[in-house]
């Protein structure tokens, strides 16, 4: 297993050096820069070229581009941000735990509710339950993630005012709150984004665990468990279950970077500090240095996705053993 482990990790580095090689031809490609920012149509020509020379963007594409990949090769550094003027690693820092916050409390909703959800509807196939479910299901799965948050935002923080409808805490109370209560409010600003970026998740996970379990439990040893006299219970959760989340727990390697992803937007929406709001930025002003570690982490989190999914396959499902 650890050798696996390891090639699969060796295996990432080119995956992740095309995928910023692929973000710098793009950016180059979009017209303007970023120094663009810094110059009105009274900008003197001289001052043009200093702020140019400063961020190197006076150099052919092609030397600034090795230059770069060495720098992240051989040093991890991916630079200093062209608008911020602070290294981008520190920027990272800042903003990447809020967003794992976010996506890890997503995952934990997308796993809890789809597969509860598609277990009930494999035990109660083709029934009143079950069609409820897919409708519901099939309805926010095919609802925009935006559309979705500014409804949430609308129906729990403005009409009803039960949930916060932006920022990671009450930026005027937080400072005088007691310790517990900075937990629990923290806890309520996360419900809305979490919400947004899980509902449209779950559903479509509750579908895939339906028809994997369904799939599991017309099997022979299932019916042989079943002439055995075991109960329906102890069949669905000790025999069938195991077998039926291996094609869920795929789905959810591969949600990770989704998730991240998604947040892009939700993000945005709700005033969230994570990755979602600094990359949006960073595109508005072609921020390459700041833009290239977003999508390295990003690329990054495609990789340990897959390789997570991977290696809970062999802990769901003890016979499978990777050479």
């Amino acid at each position: 297993m650890l050798n696996y482990i390891l090639r699969r990790l060796l295996l990432a580095v080119p995956l992740t050096l095309a995928v910023v090689t692929l973000l710098f031809v793009l950016v180059e490609l979009a017209p303007g820069n970023a120094a663009d920012k810094f110059f009105t149509p009274e900008t003197p020509p001289e001052v043009r070229e200093l702020i140019e020379k400063k961020w190197g963007l006076d150099r052919p594409a092609h030397e600034r581009y090795f230059l770069m990949m060495k720098n992240i090769m051989l040093s991890a550094d991916f630079g200093r941000s062209m608008v911020q003027e602070k290294p981008v690693t520190e920027i990272i820092a800042e903003t990447l735990p809020n967003t794992v916050v976010l996506s890890l409390v997503t995952l934990l909703v997308v796993f809890v509710v789809g597969v509860l959800l598609g277990t009930i509807q494999a035990v109660r196939k083709y029934g009143l339950t079950d069609n409820v479910i897919t409708a519901v299901s099939l309805f926010f799965y095919s609802m925009p993630e935006f559309w979705l948050a500014l409804m949430l935002m609308l129906v729990f923080a403005l009409k009803l005012k039960w949930l916060p409808a932006s920022g990671m805490y009450d930026v005027v109370l937080y400072e005088y709150l007691t310790p517990l209560a900075r937990i629990q409010d923290r806890l309520m600003h996360l419900v809305l984004p979490g919400l947004a970026l899980g509902i449209a998740h779950s559903a479509g996970t509750a579908r895939y665990m339906r028809s994997s379990l369904l799939e599991v439990v017309g099997q022979d040893y299932i019916r042989t468990a079943r002439a055995k006299g075991v109960s329906e219970r102890r069949v669905v959760f000790r025999h069938a279950m195991r077998n039926a989340l291996i094609p869920v727990i795929t789905l959810m390697g591969l949600s990770l970077p989704v998730m991240f992803s998604g947040s892009v937007i939700v993000e945005s929406i709700f005033a969230w500090p994570g990755m979602g709001r600094l990359i949006i930025t960073a595109i508005h002003t072609q921020d390459v240095p700041l833009l290239a570690a977003c999508f390295f982490f990003f690329a990054v989190l495609v990789v340990l996705g897959n390789l997570l999914a991977d290696v809970m396959y062999a802990v769901v499902d003890p016979r499978i053993r990777f050479s």
